[in-house]
């Protein structure tokens, strides 16, 4: 499968997979990768896992063993992730969105979730879904503009979450950079089980810390900024989210080129764990008709 869709702005290209789960492909900067460079055969394959980015809606990351408890009722929700026990990410990145505008550095593309037959099984509420996407760049660099939004199109409230996870190149000398106060701890299948004060020395030395071992994990009350810098490179890269995102996901597989830095928000199990009056979720309800966006930008800025 090939559905490439183009920006461009100065020195910057990206390149967008709408039918791949609205996936992007690429984000380059002078003919560098910002993001993860999606290899030509998953581009082909529809493999919406090897791309650079994909979008988390309507909920980031693990629901346990794909059940949810709202508002007393006890759903099961089919499992999306092979032998995996829980249910994950949504059904955003699984499903194909159209392209609703374009032009020559932004695009628009939609999602419609009816909610009916097999999709009641993945999400059993209704909902529409956009992400736009804008670029720029300026004299110090590029940024490409995030916007992922929720509308209820249906009659009754439900519990709902949003997310981006983009993935970003990593050599043995990046360096990951943010501030964060607290982060979970996790069972063998990354459920939280802990909540833990981030270590002083992860401030920058969090991917050297976990190197072998890896890291998957959520950190909360974060102040929306993460950067990555890496000496083999021009420029650093920036990750910026707005207050929407009070939660970000570090994942970072041992022995491997990548680091995903996820901003969204709420935690793993959100609802979950609002139905067990666990306070500091990030869940949150959307009514009937009502909507609800979450931004982040990723920017290039060259070294002086």
């Amino acid at each position: 499968m090939t559905d490439a869709l183009s920006l461009a702005a100065g020195a910057a290209r990206v390149e967008l997979a709408p039918e791949t789960g609205g996936a992007i492909a690429t984000f380059t900067y002078h003919d560098v990768d910002v993001l993860r460079p999606t290899p030509q055969e998953a581009r082909q394959a529809g493999d919406v896992r090897a791309h650079a980015s994909y979008p988390l809606v309507p909920y980031s990351n693990r629901i346990e063993h794909a059940r949810l408890k709202f508002a007393g009722r006890d759903i099961e929700l089919a499992k999306n992730f092979g032998d995996h026990p829980h249910s994950i990410h949504g059904v955003g990145w699984q499903r194909p969105w159209r392209v609703v505008a374009r032009d020559e550095a932004t695009a628009l593309i939609a999602l419609e979730h009816a909610a009916t037959g097999a999709e009641a099984g993945a999400w059993p509420w209704p909902f529409r879904a956009t992400q736009w996407f804008g670029l720029h760049t300026d004299d110090h660099g590029a940024t490409l503009t995030a916007k992922l939004s929720i509308t209820n199109t249906g009659t009754v409230v439900f519990p709902f979450g949003l997310g981006f996870h983009p993935f970003f190149p990593r050599t043995a000398t990046t360096a990951l950079d943010f501030e964060a106060v607290s982060f979970w701890e996790n069972d063998d299948t990354q459920i939280p089980v802990r909540k833990t004060a981030v270590p002083a020395e992860w401030r920058r030395g969090i991917l050297s810390a976990h190197d072998s071992c890896g890291i998957d994990n959520v950190f909360t009350e974060w102040t929306g900024v993460a950067t990555l810098a890496d000496p083999a490179r021009t420029f650093d890269t920036r990750i910026a989210a707005d207050s929407a995102s009070g939660f970000v996901v570090v994942y970072a597989p041992p022995a491997r080129d990548f680091v995903a830095v996820e901003p969204v928000t709420h935690m793993t199990d959100a609802f979950n764990r609002i139905e067990r009056s666990e306070p500091g979720t990030g869940s949150r309800i959307l009514a009937a008709g009502a909507g609800f966006s979450c931004t982040m930008q990723i920017s290039t800025r060259l070294r002086s």
